[in-house]
């Protein structure tokens, strides 16, 4: 068995991910201020962005819940891997070669069953399936796409391939490649029976399913012949890689064009994803196999960077909508209209409002395209209509509106609707349209949408609001708040701020020298312990050194960031788990400087002067100590002469230090 991974390995494994990148890919990130993003969490839901990244120290910390870490964190927590299963895929993206301490193999090449063995063989049933898309027996399979408008280049493009009829086939195919089976049977691939495990999908047109960063994680497949007595569509069954309410189909090649339009489209299969993206429409994604649910909202949110905002999704004059979009395309019948009542019950995890588009001949993107071209395809997106009116007239349809009792009915069904409505004026206009549906008089209407906003019922039965996100947000703003009211505590947490974040003036102000009775709080003494445990600012300075030995042409800035990267990495070994939170959340947080120009030296002149200020203050503090010492001491104590002398002395450092004339 593999042994641990070197620890130099880690540590330039490290170095080289650019956190910045790899969290880019599953939120969007704007600019917080000078060397600072932030964007919304992906570890729980919110409106508003507290999730932070700051790429020069390689940290990210999330103020609402509190999780925090490095980039190999950052990938653990995301894909739900263990330490060394992210340093291996980290290391696969940037190109590092890892070594071991019981030998050279990574544990991906001998440890059956692992995360890394698992991708590798969807990653070789890919190619095998890819393969047999141009056999004779494909025909089948070729004229499916044919029959789409799908050529050979779009296949190619999207991965698309096909499994043959045979029982064991891409069994036989892995087993040469060295998989066992048991791994065949853990990617979701092979089925076990009673001779063995045989192919779960055979004589079927197969898509590859791939994560946000582009790796196949499961596959699907439509059957093609009429003695497949299996379903219509078969996916891969839950693993260890493919989760079905974490996936969404063809998100790898839209996720620039969501971040950059911020609009998603939601369709409904795979068809419909090559036809809308071939269309023009880049944003286009599909469930797998499972309704649009909160595990994909999550997703949509952080990528559109869907933050609160009372007229989001209201429709412009331009034709597009204030801050981000969510459309959905449905089919016109009767499952379609049910799809688009179960999406807007996912609608008030939303910050923007969402929108239905629904073709007047009830086509899907693919039947639409192949009837009238790619231009109808976007007409249908750009034609989108706000989902709120979509379900309103769907619950007034269940009711017959001729008689008082179903005007009471639909006026019950429709109201939570509106009152969810987050612009106040589309709200109004709204409760007016409800009132003239209803045949009721508006002040009536509008009195119950009142009182269903006030109970905070919404259309599901269900009350508003994601739970636990506003409590975690709320109890560490209730602890920054008490902090900032104490200026000696705030001028503590800010200096812990820029010595962690500007370590080469920390070690210019001496810090080293400093004492932890600078720190009031428990919490932050334990932080300063951490950083004198891990050999404080003259480590720093000789992992600076070390890197300009070792790489003399490197520009100065990529030699601090790699040296405040290595050293932040042995401060948070040294910080006690119960404080690392903290540790993240004084390394990321943005320093109060005016982020106009890129003001580095802005940045740098603010560190500067909290140091001082700090510094001053260690100073008062510990002559406070002397004097007091003195005072109850005797004039013939032995000890008494040598306290003056060194009141004198620190007097004299201060003074020289903070040119003070006293």
């Amino acid at each position: 068995m593999a042994g641990k991974i070197l620890r130099e390995d880690i540590d330039e494994v490290r170095s080289r991910a650019n956190i910045e990148e790899i969290v880019g890919q599953h939120v969007t990130l704007k600019s917080a201020g000078v060397g600072s993003l932030k964007g919304l969490c992906p570890f729980h839901d919110e409106k508003t962005p507290s999730f932070h990244v700051r790429p020069q120290a390689g940290f990210f910390h999330c103020f609402g819940c509190g999780e925090g870490g490095d980039v190999i964190t950052f990938v653990e927590k995301i894909n739900h891997l263990t330490f060394a299963e992210a340093v291996e895929q980290l290391a696969a993206q940037t190109g590092v070669s890892l070594r071991y301490e019981e030998g050279s193999a990574p544990t991906n090449a001998i440890e059956p069953g692992t995360r890394q063995r698992l991708v590798a063989a969807n990653r070789a049933a890919e190619a095998f399936y890819r393969s047999q898309l141009t056999s004779p027996e494909a025909a089948a399979a070729r004229q499916f796409l044919g029959q789409r408008a799908f050529d050979r280049q779009v296949a190619e493009r999207f991965g698309i391939g096909y499994a043959p009829k045979g029982w064991d086939n891409l069994a036989r195919h892995l087993r040469s490649l060295g998989y066992t089976e048991a791994e065949l049977t853990d990617s979701g691939l092979c089925t076990p029976g009673k001779r063995g495990v045989y192919d779960r999908f055979r004589g079927r047109l197969i898509w590859p399913i791939r994560d946000i960063t582009g790796v196949t994680v499961g596959f699907g497949a439509r059957k093609l012949y009429d003695d497949d007595e299996g379903p219509k569509y078969l996916n891969t069954p839950e693993t260890v890689l493919y989760k079905k309410n974490q996936v969404l189909y063809g998100l790898d090649l839209a996720k620039k064009a969501i971040a950059s339009t911020h609009q998603i489209v939601v369709v409904e299969g795979y068809t419909d994803v090559m036809a809308a993206q071939l269309a023009g429409v880049e944003t286009a994604v599909a469930t797998c196999g499972t309704a649009f649910g909160e595990g994909h909202v999550r997703i949509a949110r952080r990528l559109i960077g869907d933050s609160a905002d009372p007229a989001a999704g209201v429709l412009l004059r331009s034709g597009g909508a204030r801050g981000g979009e969510v459309v959905f395309t449905f089919d016109g019948d009767a499952a379609g209209q049910k799809a688009a009542l179960r999406a807007f019950g996912e609608d008030q995890h939303f910050a923007a409002q969402t929108f239905v588009a629904v073709s007047q001949g009830g086509m899907d993107p693919c039947e639409l395209r192949l009837a009238r071209g790619d231009e109808a395809v976007k007409a249908l997106v750009a034609g989108r209509k706000p989902l709120f009116e979509f379900v309103i007239r769907n619950a007034l349809k269940n009711v017959d509106l001729s008689t008082a009792e179903g005007r009471v009915n639909g006026l019950r069904a429709a109201a939570p609707v509106v009152a969810g409505i987050r612009d106040r004026a589309l709200r109004s206009e709204y409760t007016r349209s409800l009132a003239g549906w209803l045949g009721m008089r508006e002040a009536e209407v509008a009195g119950a949408v009142r009182a269903a906003g006030r109970r905070g019922i919404g259309p599901n039965g269900e009350r508003a609001g994601i739970p636990g996100a506003a409590e975690a947000a709320s109890a560490s703003e209730a602890r920054r708040r008490a902090i900032e009211a104490d200026p000696l505590l705030r001028l503590q947490r800010q200096t812990l701020e820029v010595a962690l974040q500007l370590p080469q003036l920390a070690a210019q102000a001496g810090v080293d020298n400093w004492t932890r009775e600078l720190f009031d709080l428990p919490s932050y003494r334990a932080v300063f312990d951490a950083i004198m445990a891990a050999g404080g600012y003259a480590k720093y300075t000789e992992i600076a050194r070390e890197i300009s030995a070792a790489h003399p042409g490197l520009p100065e800035a990529e030699r601090e960031r790699q040296a405040l990267q290595q050293w932040g990495a042995q401060v948070r070994e040294f910080t006690p788990q119960i404080i690392d939170s903290l540790l993240t959340e004084l390394a990321v947080a943005p320093l109060p400087v005016s982020a106009k120009n890129d003001d580095v030296a802005g940045q740098i002149n603010y560190g500067a002067g909290v140091l001082r200020s700090a510094g001053e203050m260690s100073f008062n503090r510990r002559l406070a100590d002397l004097r007091s010492r003195q005072r109850r001491m005797a004039l013939d104590d032995p000890e008494y002469r040598q306290v003056f002398t060194q009141i004198v002395e620190l007097e004299t450092q201060r003074r020289q230090l903070f040119h003070h004339d006293r």
